[in-house]
């Protein structure tokens, strides 16, 4: 291959970065130009938003650090449109980027527009700078008792209110949701998560939905009032709408259409990955986790390396393999899962739980750092044992 080959990564979350460090690595022979683009320095670490929200100070990883010897050029900034039939990308409507494949990871965010006064009465976890102010008025409505309300009964809200909870136990967390939080968990399972709120002082209103957030209170469909000094908002997502707005392919949720090896069936020079895609298995749709993120960015940055080489590559399969819960810093639950995140038999509960969780939590910066020098094995398998994980070596495995 004597020309070069141009590509582009939109978006340095869990997906982005490890598709670009990945990628270098795999085309470390070849003539190809890697560039990402990602709006702030520093790589977020969204499986810890509740702690940043629960006044805990995270470590600071820089994208440029992070990438040091791969090569990547890392472009600060914002995709602002996408031509894909003259194959370029154009950053804060200044710096154009051409390109010969495009990787689309742009993930998601929570959604702030389907209830009146969430947008303007309501804090989210979507970057760390908001977690941190919000963490600020969490210290003082604590300092007096007050009052926190966490809507959202999914993964996000349980670990958020526990955190929460367990930082200030002065403080009234009331987690509200429309169904029983730990619904998708085992019996055992979700015993254990509530026996835990329970212990942590964490008021559940189940069965009503949010009708409007108020400056003081969250108001239900039944026009109960609960009281909130403060709002975290945790339901629904939202995907970027740039893939739309570019004719692109997407569906009604706004993901890119894709097909069995993640390319869009609009545009097949565009791999999209992670949130950004609507991708189905024969067992239904994945959704959005950090889980099925990470196996389409390491599928990803193999099959363009692959392709660049000549070679077939084989469609994507994935299955869950855990639901991993933190509840506070020194206890969790896990629930083992089936490939279509339906609970399995087995589970962890108390510190040990804790401690899985954490290492889960740990675990992509130094898959990031050192799948620049080395083939760090993602392995999927479609099955009961969905995802394993392994950094450790592995000779002479090729592209």
């Amino acid at each position: 291959m004597n020309t070069e080959q141009r590509i582009v990564i939109l978006g340095a979350g869990y997906t982005g970065l490890l598709t670009a460090a990945r990628l270098a690595r795999r085309t470390r022979k070849l003539n190809v130009r890697i560039t990402l683009v990602n709006p702030s320095p520093r790589f977020t670490e969204r499986l810890r938003m509740h702690q940043i929200a629960a006044g805990q100070e995270l470590a600071d990883h820089r994208i440029a650090d992070i990438l040091t010897g791969t090569g990547v050029e890392f472009v600060q900034g914002s995709a602002t449109s996408i031509d894909p039939e003259a194959q370029q990308v154009v950053v804060d409507d200044a710096l154009t980027l051409p390109y010969d494949e495009l990787v689309y990871a742009l993930g998601s965010s929570t959604d702030t527009t389907l209830v009146p006064g969430v947008a303007d009465h309501a804090w989210t976890l979507n970057d760390p700078r908001t977690a941190h102010l919000f963490a600020v008025q969490l210290n003082a409505i604590a300092a007096r008792g007050g009052t926190v309300a966490i809507c959202g009964g999914g993964l996000t809200g349980i670990e958020a209110a526990a955190e929460i909870a367990d930082a200030h136990p002065g403080l009234r967390v009331t987690l509200i949701s429309t169904g029983e939080p730990g619904a998708m968990m085992g019996d055992k399972a979700r015993a254990y998560l509530h026996r835990t709120l329970d212990r942590l002082g964490v008021t559940r209103e189940t069965g009503q939905a949010v009708t409007k957030v108020l400056p003081d209170a969250v108001e239900l469909a039944d026009g109960t009032l609960v009281p909130a000094d403060l709002t975290l908002w945790t339901a629904g997502v939202r995907v970027s709408p740039l893939a739309a707005q570019s004719g692109i392919e997407t569906d009604v949720r706004g993901l890119i259409v894709v097909d069995e090896t993640l390319r869009s069936l609009s545009h097949p020079n565009i791999h999209a990955i992670g949130d950004a895609a609507a991708i189905r298995m024969p067992w239904g749709r994945i959704h959005g986790t950090c889980q099925s993120g990470l196996p389409t960015a390491a599928y990803t940055a193999d099959t363009i390396a692959r392709r660049l080489r000549g070679k077939t590559v084989r469609p994507f399969r994935f299955g869950y393999f855990h639901q991993p819960v933190s509840l506070g810093r020194r206890d969790g639950v896990i629930q083992f899962t089936k490939s279509d995140d339906t609970p399995g038999r087995f589970y962890l509960t108390g510190r040990l739980a804790a401690t899985y969780k954490e290492s889960v939590s740990a675990s992509p910066v130094p898959v990031f750092r050192f799948s620049r020098r080395m083939n760090v094995p993602i392995k999927l398998k479609a099955g009961r044992p969905a995802l394993t994980c392994a950094v450790q070596p592995e000779p002479g495995l090729g592209a």
